[in-house]
């Protein structure tokens, strides 16, 4: 692709294929893509906080193609990632007469990349955009994959579709300026491919994640490539998430807690990531009543979670009748029936219907604890 020396992990999807493109300065090799040299204009759509870490360098780069550009920037938050947001995007697109030709840049973590995805899924019934994902969170998961939506006051996720890039930029010189905190989230997508699909992936990651933690340059570009890859393979397999397959749905290992977390606690109280990791040890608590992991392998979770510096304890704030109400409205609910992804073992999982009942039993065990 250029001079850079980048990693190419390639998502097969027949003509809807694409490149995800990973190391140092990855972000500025932009004008070099071909969905951006063909354009007939560009719309930068990011958010104020990574506007003024990288909006320079981003803009710098996009106007070296010569091309009409215009720049959207949204309000930071997951409270931002809703209806309202998305029709900013269309108004400036239409204020400068977008054309179908248009492309869209993504620039920033996973709430721009899915709100702006949706946007371009659906401006003049879609056009071609561009991931290029600024936390660690977004390199590793919202990113890839062709996931896009906007939240509802009812729902996380709930209005959206699946619309693919036509490739993935991850720069790993970004994640230097990430706070601990929006580290740490990210880290808990990357322990998830551990515990649902690759155990040897988690053994690697209990013995560094220190090293990940402090942002090490091996450590953390290992792990983005190793998420990318499983995930991936997971889309490549299954791109919509189709209920006979039940294979790109493993991906949602802890999230039936954790989404039901963030709606209670309110978008944001949580950031996605934080909320996913304390879902993970609820998800191997429900495995170990079911009968399928063991304790060892729900205190290896645990503990991983904990050195991730992620929850490990149930917020008080949230009801167990909150929090069943919340999993009920969640996408991964079907004809009534709580569905979660479940632990056969550490790097094995399935998704299985577990009865009301059991829920709340679990939900009881982990607000005593």
């Amino acid at each position: 692709m250029s001079t850079t020396v980048l990693t190419t992990i390639q998502v097969s999807l027949a003509q809807r294929s694409y490149p995800i493109y990973i190391g140092t300065n990855a972000m500025q090799q932009l004008p070099l893509l071909p969905s951006i040299q063909a354009a007939s204009s560009i719309v930068l759509v990011t958010n104020h906080t990574v506007k003024a870490l990288y909006g320079e360098t981003t803009i710098t780069a996009l106007q070296s193609t010569g091309k009409p550009l215009t720049v959207v920037v949204l309000p930071d938050g997951e409270a931002y990632k809703t209806a309202v947001q998305l029709d900013t995007i269309y108004t400036a697109m239409l204020q400068v007469k977008c054309d179908r030709k248009a492309v869209i840049v993504a620039l920033g973590g996973g709430v721009v990349g899915d709100v702006a995805g949706y946007a371009a899924a659906t401006y003049m019934r879609g056009i071609d955009f561009v991931q290029v994902p600024t936390t660690l969170l977004a390199q590793v998961d919202s990113s890839v994959g062709g996931k896009t939506a906007v939240n509802h006051p009812m729902g996380k996720n709930m209005i959206g579709a699946f619309y693919q890039p036509q490739a993935v930029l991850a720069d790993s010189a970004v994640l230097k300026t990430l706070p601990p905190r929006e580290v740490a989230a990210g880290l808990a997508e990357v322990i998830k491919y551990g515990c649902m699909v690759d155990g040897a992936f988690f053994s690697w990651l209990e013995n560094n994640t220190a090293v990940m933690n402090a942002l090490d340059t091996a450590a953390i570009s290992y792990a983005v490539q190793r998420s990318c890859e499983l995930k991936a393979e997971l889309v490549a397999q299954d791109e919509t998430e189709s209920s006979d397959k039940n294979i790109r749905a493993l991906l949602n290992f802890g999230h039936t807690f954790g989404h039901a977390f963030e709606h209670v606690l309110g978008y944001g109280t949580w950031l996605h990531g934080e909320a996913v990791g304390y879902g993970m040890i609820c998800a191997a608590i429900l495995s170990r009543e079911l009968g399928l992991l063991g304790e060892v392998q729900v205190q290896r979770i645990r503990a991983l979670v904990a050195a991730a510096h992620l929850p490990t304890q149930w917020p008080v704030e949230v009801s167990a009748d909150a929090t069943i109400a919340a999993m009920k409205i969640d996408k991964k609910t079907e004809h009534g029936s709580l569905k979660f992804i479940v632990l056969d073992s550490i790097g094995k999982s399935h998704v299985q219907a577990v009865d009301e009942a059991m829920v709340r039993q679990i939900i009881a065990q982990l607000q005593a604890t």
